[in-house]
């Protein structure tokens, strides 16, 4: 799977070297915002993977299918790379915590979405850029936690007043948290994962995207088989935390 972005028309004017150059760029910096939570480069690829299956199968739907063009899933494919950076502002003593957080810590990690948010606004003010891709990834960083039913976060959203693209990654997120493992914890089953996500459709989750999700699911098992982390991975993870509960003893 390519995870080159789709150059925007404000980009057109960038050879060839350029273009691929700014991909590379832009991947690095995902890169290293997903191990500073502990995570790998395969999570990137699971996600997109996740992304284009369900938005494919999303498609089938009469009412969907006029919104979820190429250059959409386009943009949602590069969206993905962001939609979880505002977790770089957070303390790793939180961020890595293994166990349930209290409720000071449970505010400061969910404020990763609002800091995501402005992260990409104020950037996006700066460098005076206007593209759809940045809109998407904003929308995605803001809303991934909303739920169906309104009882998420930061806005308390409900229903379609949910960006479709971040119901959409709420459902691919959610799965690849649960069969992935922790350095606290294995991940669990497909078939019990699929089984949860089901659970909540109306509730967490978009029922559209959850039927699709379900109608797709082996598909859906093949890519997080097909980018699986490695025990090299596993071992990183320790590593990581290791190194964070080692810095913050000495603080």
């Amino acid at each position: 799977m390519s995870l080159t972005p789709p150059m925007s028309s404000a980009n057109s004017a960038l050879d060839a070297p350029s273009a691929s150059a700014q991909a590379v760029v832009l991947f690095a910096m995902a890169t290293l915002a997903e191990r500073r939570d502990a995570d790998t480069e395969g999570h990137l690829l699971r996600m997109q993977g996740y992304i284009r299956v369900l938005t494919l199968e999303l498609q089938r739907q009469p009412a969907l299918a006029p919104l979820l063009t190429p250059d959409y899933l386009a943009h949602l494919l590069q969206g993905v790379l962001f939609y979880d950076i505002g977790t770089m502002a957070i303390p790793e003593r939180i961020l890595l915590k293994p166990g349930r957080f209290n409720t000071e810590e449970r505010l400061v990690m969910q404020s990763h979405t609002v800091r995501g948010y402005k992260a990409l606004a104020q950037a996006e003010k700066t460098c005076g850029a206007v593209d759809a891709w940045l809109e998407m990834a904003k929308d995605l960083a803001l809303s991934h936690h909303e739920h169906w039913d309104g009882q998420g976060y930061p806005q308390q959203l409900c229903a379609e007043a949910i960006p479709l693209c971040a119901r959409i990654m709420a459902v691919a997120d959610a799965y690849d948290a649960m069969v992935t493992s922790k350095v606290y914890k294995p991940g669990m089953s497909h078939a019990q994962a699929v089984e949860k996500i089901a659970a909540e459709r109306g509730a967490q989750f978009d029922p559209q995207v959850v039927d699709a999700f379900v109608a797709c699911a082996a598909e859906i098992e093949q890519v997080a088989r097909r980018h699986a982390d490695t025990e090299d991975d596993l071992q990183r993870k320790m590593e990581t935390l290791a190194e964070a509960i080692a810095e913050h003893s000495v603080m």
